[in-house]
């Protein structure tokens, strides 16, 4: 694929424990805005923008990121992925990552909204060094429709894959396609609306961490359906079920907020877009 809509390359490289960037490309109907620090650790924020405000009929997205040896990037949008009709050709984003050897990535963009007729498919290929650590999370939401019918859209495919020291340790494939099948009852959507997955893969997962997050969701009583998984590598997904984006948002940042601590003993930022 040549043509893309919009394209983005971002290199970021550890400079005396600071985060810096070494290349930054972009062109298109992708940008990404100057770097931000929350705090002294040396990590830095990235927020990407779509200036075109949504992803058309046909659109085309690619994103290349690479984080050298101890580097340590938070990468996330500026607001949500908007999926519009798609009458003729679905959209399609395509996102290559890279971890260097203790390296760090936080890669939560902000929720998938997918609007009635609406067709998308998204695949993040990610490598990683056994001495790395990931955390990465995705949100499907369901668009207002004239009709009012929850799963208006046509299709959604996520693809996921997970490579360490070139062994593939992840393949995740979710696709939804409630033009074709009924997806809110049992074995799909499970009477819920809204569907999010996480990832967290570092060399310091362990039991004690799986019953932090277990003590914690707790608290989130009845509203949801949440579930974890240990891979099979030192890490866990987490699949949460609900009828709002807001609480599988508080369900993540709990989650986040509890493997932070237990990996680096650090506070995860607020990622406050207002």
């Amino acid at each position: 694929m040549e043509d893309w809509t919009g394209t983005l390359q971002l290199t970021a490289e550890n400079k005396n424990g600071k985060t810096v960037s070494k290349n930054v490309y972009f062109q298109g109907a992708l940008k990404i805005m100057r770097p931000v620090y929350h705090d002294n650790s040396g990590k830095v924020c990235y927020y990407i923008l779509n200036p075109g405000g949504g992803y058309l009929d046909g659109d085309t997205y690619k994103l290349n990121i690479c984080l050298r040896e101890k580097a340590q990037v938070t990468l996330t949008t500026q607001s949500a992925t908007k999926v519009y009709k798609t009458p003729y050709e679905q959209a399609y984003q395509e996102t290559i990552i890279t971890l260097d050897k203790g390296s760090h990535l936080e890669y939560i963009p902000d929720p998938l909204i997918a609007y009635e007729h609406a067709r998308y498919k998204q695949k993040n290929i990610i490598h990683m060094d056994k001495e790395a650590t990931l955390i990465c999370s995705d949100i499907l939401t369901p668009g207002w429709s004239p009709t009012g019918k929850q799963f208006s859209y046509n299709m959604l495919q996520l693809i996921t894959k997970i490579y360490m020291d070139e062994q593939i340790v992840v393949y995740d494939h979710l696709k939804l396609q409630p033009n074709i099948k009924e997806i809110n009852g049992m074995g799909y959507m499970e009477e819920f609306s809204h569907l999010g997955s996480m990832f967290a893969i570092g060399p310091k997962t362990g039991d004690e961490l799986l019953e932090k997050l277990s003590e914690c969701i707790e608290e989130f009583g009845e509203n949801c359906e949440i579930g974890f998984s240990y891979l099979s590598v030192p890490g866990l997904s987490i699949r949460v079920l609900a009828n709002s984006t807001q609480l599988i948002e508080r369900v993540f940042n709990a989650c986040h907020r509890i493997i932070n601590n237990d990996w680096f003993n650090l506070n995860t930022c607020s990622l406050r877009k207002y």
